[in-house]
């Protein structure tokens, strides 16, 4: 079937099409189009069922109402809610998305920005993987609205949604130190100049010091985003073995702690009688699996919301916006990984 246009239109109704555009975009009263014209033109549009090309009116008016989106791996179940999230918040506000997945590589990331932008989104959700800023430090000269979203920059005044790394991280350890633990290994992840992952490797040594535990480097591991499970079962080898012998570990995603949860089962270590195990970050088959997984529960469905809201907002009023930090809690779920039901926090 052939698409209904524009000209289809305004044949139909022996008028031109700038009028039937007028209408559309709700000028009819200020260029003086009678209201029975208008209602002719509205009406005929539902008979044909016309749709308009939202593309090409953005690129006449300068709004797509588009947003797009990178994070740095959709594969993750974290970043997929993160998504579902943001599309759902967007659709309630008007707004379309455009999801891209950077896969953690800055000149991949970089690439997707400039492709969004030429697509005419009105805005930017940004997960960044970057370390030298440079795309954000344009952003921000060209006065383009964007919002960075569970990695920020603390040396550039941005937009920012993500929430308490660092205290998430701390009541993670402090629970394994209450339970009798004092060699906890802890694996994070590259690239490790993320400040997510910095700030909760920072809680991690904050819990340790503040309950006179040493600080133990040789006991902090960093896994590369493209081996996880070879790195994981290479670094476990080493710090279950003299002389590091840890008896916990804190692991800095869910994808390292599934990694974990694969490898103790190869390696015939229990959980938690021969090591405990809490994570940052939760999933859905952490509560399945046995023993069930104690985790850092992100407010995923509230950074959904509060990222939209600011984004919209800078939209809408970017030559008087303020940049806006929102840092949201987080929860301890304790199940049996850790051995104990005790729930402090």
């Amino acid at each position: 079937m052939k698409k209904v246009s524009l000209a289809d239109v305004a044949k139909s109704l022996s008028v031109s099409k700038t009028l039937v555009s007028l209408v559309l975009n709700d000028k009819g009263n200020e260029k003086g189009i009678s209201k029975d014209t208008q209602k002719r033109v509205r009406d005929k549009v539902k008979e044909l069922n016309y749709k308009p090309n939202q593309f090409a009116r953005g690129l006449r008016i300068g709004k797509s109402n588009t947003i797009g989106l990178v994070v740095a791996d959709i594969s993750n179940s974290f970043y997929a809610k993160m998504c579902r999230s943001i599309e759902d918040n967007c659709t309630a506000n008007g707004y379309n998305l455009m999801i891209c997945s950077s896969d953690e590589n800055p000149e991949k990331e970089s690439e997707l920005i400039q492709m969004l932008i030429d697509r005419q989104v009105d805005g930017l959700i940004i997960s960044t993987t970057q370390n030298n800023n440079t795309d954000i430090n344009q952003l921000k000269k060209g006065k383009f609205p964007f919002v960075l979203i569970d990695r920020d920059i603390p040396k550039i005044e941005t937009n920012y949604v993500g929430v308490e790394n660092r205290l998430g991280a701390k009541n993670a350890v402090e629970h394994l130190i209450k339970l009798g633990n004092k060699k906890i290994g802890h694996l994070t992840i590259s690239p490790s100049h993320l400040s997510s992952l910095k700030e909760r490797t920072a809680g991690y040594k904050e819990a340790l010091k503040e309950n006179g535990i040493r600080v133990d480097n040789s006991l902090i591991k960093e896994i590369s985003f493209d081996k996880i499970k070879e790195d994981v079962r290479r670094e476990l080898k080493e710090l279950l073995s003299p002389p590091q012998s840890i008896n916990s570990l804190f692991v800095a995603n869910n994808n390292i702690a599934v990694a974990c949860l694969e490898c103790f089962k190869e390696m015939n270590i229990r959980i938690p009688q021969d090591i405990a195990l809490v994570s940052f970050d939760d999933i859905d088959a952490f509560k399945l699996c046995y023993p069930p997984v104690t985790a850092v529960v992100q407010p995923i469905t509230q950074m959904g919301k509060e990222v939209v809201s600011i984004l919209i907002d800078n939209i809408k009023n970017n030559d008087n916006f303020q940049y806006k930090q929102v840092s949201l809690p987080n929860k301890l779920e304790i199940r049996r990984s850790c051995g104990s039901f005790i729930t402090e926090f």
